[in-house]
C-alpha cells in the first residue's frame, strides 16, 4: 500500500484544494490510503469521510497539532487536540485517542522540533509513535538528516507531500508491503518498521511556487479573519 501521512486541505489556514480535490487527486495518483491532517483542525477530514468514491481508498482522519516543542501530526484523530501542550503531553493525547504520533518534518529551519526526540521515544517506546523523515515540500537536506538519525537510532518513521494544494498529492509517500491494510495493521507496520518512504524529484522553481502560493492563501485568510 501506498501511503501518504501528511495532507492539508483549505481547511487549513493555508490550504487550497477542497477535501474532495484531495481526494480525486489521490485516487487518481494511485495511492491506496491518505491522512488529512489539518492545521487545528479535523473538520476537512470529516468531510472527506463523507464523501462515496467508486475506488477504494482509505482515507484516514487526523490532525496537524502545535506543541511546544513543534509539530506533531495525530493520526486517526476525529478530535481536536489543543495546541501548547508539551510534546509529551500531545503524544500521549494522540494515542489515548487511539492514534498514531508523527513529530513532522524535525530538522526544518524554523518550523523544526526543539525537544530531545530520541528521550521522548525512550520515554514513550510503549506508544504508538513515528517520526517523519520524507517530505516533499521541504528541502531534501533535511530529509536526509531526518532519515539518517531516524536510522542511527532504529526509530520508526514515515513519509508525507505535506501537500497543500491537491496537485502536489502523493509527492511523498510510505510502501507497505499488503494490499487493503486496515488502520491498525498500517500502525503496526509503521512501528516494526516495515515501510519504505518515497519522494518524487521535486525542482527547487516546483518548491519555491508552492510556497508562494501557501503564503497568498495565509493572507487571504488572515484578511478575511480580520
Amino acid at each position: 500500500m501506498k501511503v501518504d501521512f501528511h495532507i492539508h486541505t483549505n481547511f487549513s489556514y493555508d490550504g487550497i484544494s477542497s477535501p474532495r480535490e484531495v481526494v480525486e487527486s489521490a485516487i487518481a495518483r494511485g495511492l491506496d490510503a491518505i491522512c488529512i491532517t489539518d492545521h487545528h483542525e479535523t473538520k476537512g477530514a470529516l468531510q472527506a469521510l463523507s464523501f462515496n468514491y467508486s475506488k477504494d481508498i482509505l482515507i484516514i482522519p487526523g490532525i496537524e497539532i502545535r506543541s511546544k516543542e513543534g509539530d506533531i501530526l495525530g493520526i486517526n484523530i476525529r478530535e481536536k487536540i489543543p495546541d501548547g501542550l508539551s510534546a509529551k503531553e500531545t503524544i500521549i493525547a494522540v494515542n489515548k485517542l487511539g492514534g498514531l504520533a508523527i513529530i513532522a518534518h524535525p530538522f526544518v529551519w524554523l518550523r523544526g522540533f526543539s525537544g530531545n526526540i530520541v528521550k521522548i521515544f525512550r520515554d514513550l517506546s510503549d506508544l504508538n509513535l513515528a517520526i517523519e523523515v520524507t517530505n516533499a515540500s521541504i528541502p531534501d537536506y533535511f530529509n536526509k538528516k531526518a532519515f539518517l538519525f531516524a536510522r542511527k537510532f532504529n526509530l520508526p518513521c514515515t513519509a508525507g507531500s505535506d501537500a497543500h494544494e491537491a496537485d502536489c498529492v502523493g509527492n511523498a509517500f510510505l510502501e507497505i508491503e499488503g494490499e487493503n491494510l486496515s488502520v491498525q495493521e498500517i500502525f503496526w507496520a509503521v512501528k516494526n518498521k516495515k515501510g519504505i518512504p518515497h519522494k518524487k524529484d521535486i525542482s527547487i522553481f516546483e518548491k519555491v511556487k508552492w510556497e508562494l502560493k501557501r503564503d497568498i492563501q495565509k493572507l487571504k485568510n488572515r484578511r478575511i479573519r480580520v
